[in-house]
């Protein structure tokens, strides 16, 4: 059993060691990730007639970043998420949507520091997929 368990170690190694280039070069040129795990408005991927009702929103209003994504809210079909992280991978917000809730909006109180900097505002489809837009304020 050890040596089986091994073995398996081994393989799910040997496989990683022998992708990394691959993936990696895909990630590089894709913005540091491959195509077809997140989408934005220059990679929709394989939901490129999906982009314009998937991707978040951003407005600045009295120190509040509001995240909008134009998608309709059904029993089946919705927006499950919205996330605003900094350019240093730290949430600032994140909103947790139900099926049932009218519109896909969520508002974040803004760091003071925050003009000039570098956000990502994250959009997460039940049947869609992963959304980012990245945003200056």
């Amino acid at each position: 059993m050890n040596s089986r368990r091994k073995f398996m170690a081994m393989s799910a190694a040997a496989t990683a060691a022998i992708l990394m280039p691959v993936t990696n070069a895909a990630a590089k040129k894709r913005g540091g990730y491959p195509s077809n795990i997140i989408y934005t408005q220059k990679d929709p991927g394989v939901w490129s007639k999906k982009a314009a009702t998937h991707l978040p929103q951003v407005e600045v209003k009295n120190g509040k970043a509001i995240i909008r994504t134009l998608h309709p809210m059904t029993e089946k079909h919705y927006i499950v998420r919205h996330t605003l992280v900094d350019d240093k991978g730290n949430v600032v917000g994140a909103k947790t949507f139900a099926n049932t809730d009218e519109k896909a909006v969520s508002r974040f109180e803004l760091p003071a520091d925050s003009k000039g900097k570098k956000f990502f505002a994250t959009s997460f489809c039940n049947k869609h997929d992963f959304w980012v837009s990245p945003v200056t304020l």
